[in-house]
């Protein structure tokens, strides 16, 4: 018995949306990935969890063109940098409004919030996808995330490499 409904081919974009970003482990992956954690180990070890469910996270970041692989050093066993897409890089404003949300409308344990800052002018941002201050949208290249447990520490997340040429021919 599946564990729940397949929404992806439904006519409905929140349906098609919500089956890629309702399992809240595959949020917490991307955020990992936007602040430059892009291998299995250190993905499993920020988040804590367990190999067969990160496993199965990046498989289906990957099916559906959020992530691709690109392998690295040499050795019997395979080793991958997973790294986003432009669709996963397009994925920014989701986990900016979310985190925006819930810093509004959850108390957080330690009265800390996460910033979303725009590196353009420098200022916090008060939309998930574009600078009201310099009328500039918030892409990856242009954005810093203030986590609650490292306040006054800003953390670029343009430095996450871009996309290859051509993600497609990278082997699995």
């Amino acid at each position: 018995m599946p564990l729940r409904s397949d929404w992806s081919t439904k006519n409905c974009p929140v349906a098609r949306g919500v089956d890629i970003f309702a399992d809240p482990w595959t949020v917490l992956v991307l955020r990992e990935i936007f602040l430059g954690n892009h291998r299995f180990d250190g993905l499993r070890d920020a988040l804590s969890i367990a190999d067969n469910s990160l496993s199965d996270r990046l498989r289906r970041l990957v099916e559906a063109g959020l992530l691709h692989k690109q392998p690295y050093g040499q050795g019997a066993r395979p080793r991958v940098d997973y790294l986003l897409t432009d669709a996963g890089r397009d994925a920014l404003p989701v986990l900016n409004a979310l985190s925006q949300w819930a810093d509004k409308h959850t108390p957080s344990p330690t009265g800390r919030t996460m910033g979303v800052y725009c590196t353009t002018c420098g200022t916090a941002a008060t939309s998930a996808d574009w600078c009201t201050h310099c009328q500039r949208p918030l892409t990856a290249e242009t954005t810093a995330w203030e986590r609650p447990q490292e306040p006054g520490i800003l953390i670029a997340l343009g430095s996450a490499p871009a996309p290859r040429a051509n993600p497609e021919n990278t082997q699995s």
